[in-house]
Formats: C-alpha cells, sequence, structure tokens
C-alpha cells in the first residue's frame, strides 16, 4: 500500500513490506526506474524481519514539492537530504541503506557524511559520490559513449528531446543498459508511468548538468556539497555491487573506487545482470544486503 510522509519540502510517496518494528531498510531507485525496481526485494527481505521503505525520488511518481517556489534541483546533495529528511520523518535513527543510479548516489553520502544514520550500505558501481570538479577529464572514448544521453541532456534539444520522447528514450535506456533483461511491456509501463511527474523533466536535467559544473546547484545544499567535493570517505560496512552486462558502467570498472572505501568491504560481480540490478538479479542484490547487516550486527 502506498503511504506518504511530509518533509520540510517534500510529500515523500513511499511503500513499506514487512513488520512496522522490523529492522528498517531503505531502497532507493535511479533514472529512469521508480520503486518497481525493488518489489522482488522488499519481499525476500521482509521475510528475514525487515521493515523495507522504497521512496519515490523527487521528481518520480506520486513524490511532489510542497511549494512552486523550491528549485527543481536534481543535483547529489538534494538527493541525500531528501533521504536523510525521510528517516527523520519516520522517526528512524539508523537504517540499512541499498540503492542504485542516482539512489545508490544518495545512499553514499549519507553513510560517508552521516554514518550514524546507516548501519551499511549496498551500492551499485561502487563509490557514486560525484567528483564535479574533475568532471571536465574525458574518459576513455568507449566510456564517452556509454554517456552519449548526459551530454544529450547538456543542451536544449535534450530537453525537448525528453520531454517530447520521454517514454520511447527512456526504454532505450533500458535496452541499451541491461542488454540481457528480457522485460515485457506491462514491466516498462508499470514504471514509466513515474516519468509523467510534473517536475520530472526539469529534475533530470538538472542532475545532468549539474555533475557537470554547467549549472549552479541549490544554494541550500552548498556545505554539503563542497563536503563532497572533498571525496569523503565510506566506513560503514558496504557490498559494492556490478552486473556483468551492464551498459553504463563496464565490468571492472569501478575497481578503482574501493580505497574510497576504508571500513568493512566487498564487491561482487553479479552474472548476466545489467544496471537495473535489483529488478534484474532481485535475490543477489537481497542477498548483499542480509550479509551487510549481519556484518554490521
Amino acid at each position: 500500500m502506498l503511504k506518504h510522509v511530509r518533509t520540510e519540502l517534500l510529500d515523500i510517496a513511499y511503500e513499506e513490506a514487512g513488520d512496522t518494528e522490523g529492522w528498517p531498510v531503505v531502497l532507493l531507485h535511479g533514472f529512469p526506474y521508480d520503486i518497481h525496481a525493488f518489489d522482488e526485494v522488499a519481499p525476500l527481505l521482509a521475510a528475514h524481519g525487515a521493515r523495507a521503505i522504497v521512496p519515490y525520488l523527487r521528481g518520480y511518481g506520486p513524490t511532489r514539492f510542497l511549494s512552486a517556489d523550491t528549485p527543481r534541483s536534481g543535483q547529489q546533495a538534494a538527493l541525500a537530504a531528501d533521504l536523510l529528511a525521510l528517516l527523520d520523518a519516520l522517526k528512524i535513527e539508523r537504517a540499512l541503506l541499498g540503492g542504485y543510479d542516482w539512489g545508490g548516489r544518495a545512499a553514499c553520502i549519507v553513510a560517508a557524511l552521516y554514518p550514524q544514520r546507516a548501519q551499511g550500505l549496498v551500492t551499485v558501481n561502487s563509490y557514486n559520490i560525484q567528483d564535479i570538479a574533475a568532471s571536465v577529464k574525458p574518459a576513455s572514448p568507449e566510456n564517452e559513449a556509454r554517456h552519449w544521453y548526459q551530454y544529450y541532456f547538456h543542451g536544449e534539444r535534450g530537453r525537448a528531446g525528453l520531454t517530447e520522447n520521454r517514454r520511447a528514450l527512456c526504454r532505450l535506456l533500458w535496452t541499451m543498459w541491461s542488454p540481457t533483461w528480457q522485460f515485457d511491456d506491462a514491466t516498462y509501463e508499470r514504471t514509466a508511468a513515474s516519468f509523467d511527474h510534473p517536475d520530472f523533466i526539469d529534475v533530470v536535467i538538472h542532475s545532468y548538468r549539474h555533475r557537470y559544473a554547467l549549472v549552479a546547484g541549490d544554494p541550500r545544499y552548498d556545505a554539503m556539497e563542497r563536503q563532497l567535493a572533498a571525496q569523503p570517505p565510506i566506513r560503514v560496512p558496504t557490498i559494492s555491487l556490478d552486473g556483468s552486462t551492464d551498459g553504463v558502467m563496464p565490468i571492472g570498472g569501478t575497481a578503482y573506487h574501493a580505497p574510497h572505501f576504508t571500513g568493512p568491504y566487498e564487491y561482487r560481480v553479479i552474472d548476466n545482470a545489467g544496471h537495473n540490478l535489483p529488478q534484474e538479479a532481485p535475490g543477489a542484490f537481497a542477498d548483499a544486503l542480509l550479509a551487510v547487516r549481519k556484518h554490521a550486527a
């Protein structure tokens, strides 16, 4: 059943599985996905006593900004601040965090800057905190090609393309990023409804421009962004996952991130899974969370 909670800026819509008195775990989706990525993960965790909370990020689904005056920021600090505000609103002092893409970034930031709020972390593609100052440095031509959609969004043609063709464009990204995942039309449409959010375009475009220092962020997050510029280490117990067929981050492409994890750390490659790892391999994602919880206990 869909639930709602209000923070200072948002009415956050979320689903919850398991006992309300169970051990809390927050599961965070990315772009262009939504909470359905965890439809199988949440009940697996609930069966082990979890209270699994799965929120729609800002700009997705039924989550809404409370004020028209709030900047529709998609920057990394905004996503992390939303996660902290969610924990506060639900009166959760400490939770296990699991996420990928945008959601993995929010989880990494909270684990790095507020370790007292994170019992442990499962992240896809390893250390997801953006190094904005280094964004001008080119990657290999192969990896630059993988990020074509980001460069597309830097211009007004890309904004128009996402606005006019959001379902077709996002479906193309699903197929490119998860080439072995045979999802059907119903599965895609169930999630694509979240992209009809009135602020989806603004939040997405801001996210992909801010990470390259092309636009300013929301001033309320300036202090956090300064902390993130130092690329803070993550000390909480962590398992990092990569899908072997990930079309955004190639297998092994995040190995250099390991030094950012100064606490217990494990790296796993999940066979025959792409970028939407929790939906493609829910058992592996749930197993990683359970292993981190056991280590952190």
